[in-house]
This record gives C-alpha cells, sequence and structure tokens, in this order.
C-alpha cells in the first residue's frame, strides 16, 4: 500500500516513529495507503533544516526566487491531470471542479506571489530641513509554520506557501491529515523546480501530534492556519505567550441575502453554487439564505427543483455534480445536524437523506439539503454545518435582515443580491463580514485581502498583505549634515 512520507531538506522520509494512519478514499469509503504519523521529533528536524536552508534562501535574488516559484506553477500545470485525480480521489470532490478549480488555482497561487514579490518595495520618507531619511526595510521572519485544511487541500496549502516563500522565508508545513495525498506530491515538484533543500518541509500527521509540535515549537516565528474556529482558539492560546505571528482563516455561516430586484435567473444559478460547491465544504459557501418576502415562494420552488436535479455520484463521473463527503465523521457530523433541524422545527424542504452510489456503497454520500426555518437563532443557523446544507428564510425590510445576517458569532463572507447601487453600498457596508459579494459569488482577485471578522479569524491573507504578514517591518533612521 501507498506510503505518504515526510518531505525534509529535499529527500523523503518515513516518521521517527514509524507510525502510519489510515487515508480513506471516501468516494469508496476504503482505505488507500497510509500516512506518515509525525511528531515533535519529525518537526524537530524540519525546522533544522529550515534553519540550516534560510540564510541563503533569505539572501537569494528576488528574480532568482521568482523564477523558482515561477516553474513550481508551470510544473504544477504540467501535472494537472495527475494531481486533479489525486485530489478527487483522496478528498471525494468532482474530478471536474479539481481539475477547473484546484489545481489550476494552486499553480495561480505560485504564479501570483511569483510576480508579487517583485513589485513588493520597501518605503522611504525624508525629513525635509532636519536632515534626516527614514526608510523601512520588510525582512523575512525566519521559519515560519503552515497549517491548511481538507477542504481545497492543495488550494489551500499553496495559498500559504508561497507568499512565506516568496517573501524569503523558510517553512515547516503540514496539510491535513485527512487530504494528504497532493502535499505529499508537491515535494517531487518542487525539487525538480529547483528549490534548495529545507526550505519548504512537509509534515503529515494529525493536528493534536504535528501540528501542535509545529504551533508550540519555540523558533518557528509564525503561524498561519486554516481551519476550525475551534482549533484556531487551542493555536491562539499557545502561540500567544510565545509571541509569535499569528494568521487564522476560521468558520463561517454566511448571510446570502435576496432582494426582489436582483436579476433573478443570474441569482439562482450562482445560488445552486454557493449553496453546494464542493458538496458545501467551503468556507465561504452561503449556508444562510434570506429571501425578499414578495418572491420568497417563486424562489422556494425554483431553488429547490434546481437541487433536486443536481446528480449526485462517483467523483470520476463526468456528469457529478454533488460528490462524497470528505469522510465517515463529517458525513455523521452533518447528517446530526440535520436531525437536529427537525427537533427544532425547521422543515426539510428536499434532501436530508444519506445517498447509496452503485459501485461506491461505502462511499460517504449525502443528498444536498434545504431546510425552511421559522427562527433565525436556531442552531442550525447559528452553528457552521460545513455541508450540503442551507437554510432558507424570508424577510420584510432592509433592517430586518441586516439584523438577521448580521447575529452570528461569525463574519467570514457575505453575499447581496440587489440591482440597487444605493442599496449595495448601504447594505454592504453594514455588513459584518470580512468580504462582500455582490451580484456574484467566490470572484476573487488575489491582490485583495482576504479573511474574516469576529470568530472567522484574525489577520488578512492575499496579495501584499501576505507578504507583510510574513515579513517583519524594520524603520531605519540616517541623520546626514547638510
Amino acid at each position: 500500500m501507498k506510503k505518504i512520507l515526510n518531505y525534509i531538506d529535499g529527500s523523503y522520509c518515513e516518521p521517527f516513529s514509524q507510525d502510519w494512519l489510515d487515508n480513506y478514499n471516501p468516494s469508496k469509503g476504503v482505505v488507500y495507503s497510509k500516512i506518515a504519523s509525525s511528531s515533535s521529533v519529525d518537526v524537530d528536524n524540519a525546522y533544522l533544516a529550515a534553519k540550516k536552508a534560510f540564510p541563503s534562501w533569505s539572501n537569494t535574488t528576488i528574480n532568482e526566487r521568482s523564477a523558482i516559484l515561477s516553474k513550481i506553477a508551470d510544473l504544477i500545470e504540467d501535472n494537472l491531470d495527475k494531481l486533479a485525480e489525486a485530489e478527487s480521489l483522496d478528498n471525494g470532490k468532482p474530478l471536474s471542479l479539481a481539475k477547473s478549480v484546484d489545481i489550476p488555482r494552486a499553480s495561480s497561487n505560485f504564479k501570483f506571489f511569483a510576480h508579487a514579490i517583485t513589485q513588493f518595495s520597501s518605503e522611504a520618507h525624508e525629513s525635509i530641513g532636519l536632515n534626516t531619511m527614514n526608510f523601512t526595510l520588510r525582512q523575512p521572519i525566519g521559519v515560519v509554520g503552515c497549517i491548511s485544511p481538507w477542504n481545497l487541500p492543495l488550494y489551500l496549502f499553496t495559498w500559504k506557501i508561497a507568499p512565506a516563500l516568496a517573501a524569503g522565508n523558510t517553512v515547516v508545513a503540514k496539510p491535513s491529515e485527512v487530504t494528504p495525498m497532493t502535499a505529499f506530491l508537491l515535494g517531487d515538484i518542487c525539487s525538480k523546480a529547483g528549490l534548495p533543500n529545507g526550505v519548504l518541509n512537509i509534515i503529515h500527521g494529525t493536528g493534536p501530534s504535528a501540528g501542535q509540535a509545529i504551533v508550540e515549537h519555540p523558533n518557528i516565528k509564525a503561524i498561519s492556519f486554516t481551519g476550525g474556529t475551534k482549533t484556531g482558539e487551542v493555536i491562539a492560546r499557545k502561540a500567544a505567550p510565545m509571541f509569535k505571528k499569528l494568521s487564522l482563516e476560521l468558520g463561517g455561516k454566511n448571510p446570502n441575502i435576496i432582494f426582489a430586484d436582483c436579476n433573478y435567473e443570474k441569482m439562482l444559478s450562482v445560488t445552486i453554487k454557493s449553496s453546494f460547491a464542493n458538496q458545501g465544504q467551503i468556507c465561504l459557501c452561503g449556508s444562510r439564505i434570506f429571501v425578499e418576502k414578495s418572491i420568497y415562494l417563486k424562489f422556494k420552488k425554483d431553488f429547490v427543483t434546481k437541487v433536486r436535479k443536481l446528480k449526485i455520484g462517483d467523483p470520476f463521473v463526468s456528469t457529478t455534480n454533488i460528490g462524497a463527503l470528505v469522510s465517515k465523521p463529517h458525513l455523521e457530523k452533518v447528517v446530526s445536524y440535520i436531525d437536529l433541524a427537525k427537533e427544532e422545527g425547521g422543515k426539510i424542504l428536499t434532501g436530508g437523506n444519506k445517498v447509496t452510489v452503485n459501485g461506491s456503497e461505502n462511499g460517504y454520500y449525502l443528498e444536498p439539503t434545504v431546510i425552511e426555518i421559522q427562527n433565525q437563532q436556531c442552531r442550525t443557523n447559528q452553528e457552521e454545518i460545513f455541508g450540503p446544507v442551507v437554510t432558507i428564510m424570508p424577510f420584510e425590510t432592509e433592517e430586518e435582515v441586516l439584523v438577521m445576517a448580521n447575529n452570528v458569532k461569525y463574519g467570514l463572507s457575505a453575499t447581496l443580491w440587489t440591482s440597487n447601487i444605493d442599496r449595495t453600498m448601504r447594505v454592504s457596508k453594514k455588513i459584518e463580514a470580512g468580504i462582500v459579494w455582490v451580484n456574484t459569488w467566490l470572484n476573487r482577485d488575489l491582490r485583495t485581502p482576504f479573511g474574516g471578522i469576529k470568530n472567522s479569524g484574525v489577520g488578512r491573507e492575499g496579495g501584499f498583505e501576505a507578504l507583510k504578514f510574513f515579513t517583519e517591518s524594520k524603520n531605519i533612521c540616517i541623520k546626514y549634515d547638510n
């Protein structure tokens, strides 16, 4: 059975403990590979390799760094089919999605930051009359830790690694133990691209073991983490007393606000995607749908009709819209929320049942589910489910829907549908979220800041925000004789 090895100092190696974790194919419900179960020993070995590589890498010219990152991007593109198949097998998502979104975006992440670092400049301030010149350097931090989630495995793994490397840091990174395969394959791509040994080190294992060892390592100076809010709380408690830099991209319970004056057909089509893309396992999915009362009944009928047409099945079948959920425990968690919704008085308009797929009878499949609710305060509408489940309810006024949209502990993203520019500006400013999409969804310009407020996280990723996070500013003041 294939073994997913650690990648340390430019070479693949087995974990020090010789312990292994099972890696499941979610679409079949069977173990298909073994994952290195790493410990603090492996993390320390990775740190030592990164520490050794840092002086040289941090002094590599920007053009050299840019060229290597660009080569990694090219090799990801060249291996599109192989990586997409690995992602679909490991995660359960439709192969078509991995080919069109996940792997191309992983390449784009490296390509973007390869170019962005060439435009990332220092600042200078001349004090006329005082004969002083101040200039601010942005210097790499050193060895940094990057920990990524299972929902968009290579997509989000590279989203962290690329800016860290571009800025001149060396990295100890851990992908989710639920979906480690494409991160494992990335090591070989980096070697072929000429990335020096030790600059990127990839450690596999569980969060409480390998992840915690990265967070607690006294000499790993910054942590970039994407994942659940509860895990983010644990990381913050451990890292804060050590004065590490922290970037935490956490959970979401995002509102999708639909006004009657929207482009209805466009809204309906995009809302299907924003509800159920990647089996609803995207932190940016619009899981709470609020619809203006005058079009609520029409929307409910049309939306449910479209949802029922979505094809659930084997991720490798081209006609599949909804693949498998990522794991059996996660499937059971999502189902438990559907049961809870019924107890809370929610009405299941469609879906809610596990699905048996021919040839994949043990896979983790679930019908896309739409729940009509009466009370915005119910747990179904307050807690992150992270699956193919959305709630819908009507609203009458702008003021009412803003209260409902903001009355959760999360503040990651929101989607607004309206053709009224005045309303667009009013509502966008009042929504408590780090990202607001108007008449679109998941439309990302990599130059823009990405992140949430409240329990959705701390800090921003993307563009120069990421490069600022992975550097320290140093002001130098020079007094000169006139």
